[in-house]
């Protein structure tokens, strides 16, 4: 028998601000409004609650993002919360709301109340805590990497409840060979007059000690010195307690003699357009990425990567990209890697794997196939 239309779903989450939990959660939600079912989504709020609402999902603001025991104080009210709207499905993206969701779920009538749905997004640290997100009904890994870390290190997890679904790009949303508008051209060299005549390399992502910064300083030294024409531009967001980092990798650079062969652009929220603007984009963390959102975007525009071969990143590269990938910390080869890949020049091909719609439609697939039971 077909699911019943429309149904209801709320995803919960701890906060709206950005990052890839972020934009996925709205990937989904614009989803559900567009095949008529009704979105909702339960955060602290943020940023992005405004572009929810205005593609068509309610948003309803609730103190689920605390990492402390106060938070089980909010199990009632999402309990009553939940009678109220009485959702098919409860979606928790992240470990507190989904104790949160899970606890006020227990002491509801098995009979009626919603099926229980988590995807894990992240490698979290091994522990009870973590292990709150193995107990979906149905456990969304977002990439193969994650499938082995649940089975390798959550036994109890039964295996046929897991359900890899990758993330996706939209090659609407990062077309093959886009050409940025005039006017964002012209205030990027503007603002950037030093990237003039530079094969630009890029290293996205935030500011934190596990995305390989110093690594990138270290390669950008090395193709210096060989007299190739390079600039770095290292593309992401400090949080406060992360400006101490900031500083010290500023620091750095000007002790290497690279201050005007790196540049610290900041949070920016025209990545495409930036990526246009490079000839290569690195992905160097120092930690298996579950999955590397960013990395697909870039090779979607036709932007060659070049990455660590671990984790999600890997996944991606062997499939789009295979002569991106490097031994996990040999310097040696990243530098080789990279001046093939410089000499190479951009893509020929486009993306044709990890698309946002299958991503889209295999999630509600799994909402209707709960649903119907």
């Amino acid at each position: 028998m077909p699911a019943p239309l429309p149904l209801i779903v709320v995803q919960i989450l701890p906060a709206l601000h950005s990052g890839g939990v972020e934009r996925g959660t709205l990937e989904i939600a614009r989803a559900l409004v567009a095949a008529g079912h009704r979105s909702i989504v339960i955060s602290n709020g943020g940023r992005l609650v405004a572009q929810l609402e205005r593609e068509g999902s309610e948003h309803i603001t609730m103190p689920v993002h605390r990492k402390s025991l106060g938070s089980l104080f909010q199990v009632r009210p999402l309990r009553r919360l939940l009678a109220g709207l009485r959702p098919d499905i409860v979606h928790a993206r992240s470990r507190v709301p989904a104790w949160i969701a899970w606890l006020a779920l227990r002491k509801m009538d098995p009979a009626t109340r919603p099926h229980f749905v988590t995807t894990v997004h992240g490698m979290y640290s091994v522990s009870p805590y973590s292990a709150i997100m193995t107990k979906g009904e149905v456990v969304i890994a977002v990439s193969d990497t994650v499938r082995d870390y649940i089975r390798d290190n959550y036994p109890r997890c039964d295996l046929s409840q897991v359900r890899v679904i990758h993330r996706g790009v939209a090659p609407d949303e990062f077309p093959f060979r886009h050409q940025p508008p005039a006017e964002w051209l012209t205030r990027w060299q503007t603002d950037y007059p030093q990237l003039a005549g530079k094969q630009v390399i890029c290293l996205p992502g935030r500011i934190t000690r596990l995305k390989g910064h110093e690594d990138f300083m270290s390669l950008i030294a090395a193709l210096k010195a060989d007299g190739l024409p390079v600039h770095g531009l290292i593309v992401g967001g400090v949080e406060e307690k992360k400006k101490p980092y900031l500083a010290e990798l500023k620091a750095r650079v000007a002790e290497m003699g690279l201050a005007d062969d790196i540049t610290f652009t900041g949070l920016r929220g025209d990545i495409r357009e930036v990526f246009t603007q490079c000839q290569l984009v690195l992905s160097l963390s120092t930690k298996p990425e579950t999955f590397g959102r960013t990395v697909l975007e870039a090779l979607s525009l036709g932007v060659p990567v070049v990455a660590w071969d671990q984790g999600g990143v890997g996944e991606i590269l062997r499939a789009c990209h295979p002569a991106g990938l490097v031994a996990t910390g040999d310097a040696a080869a990243l530098g080789l890697a990279v001046r093939a890949t410089l000499a190479a020049g951009p893509r020929d091909t486009p993306v044709e794997h990890f698309r946002l719609e299958r991503m889209c439609a295999e999630t509600l697939s799994v909402y209707e196939a709960l649903a119907r039971r």
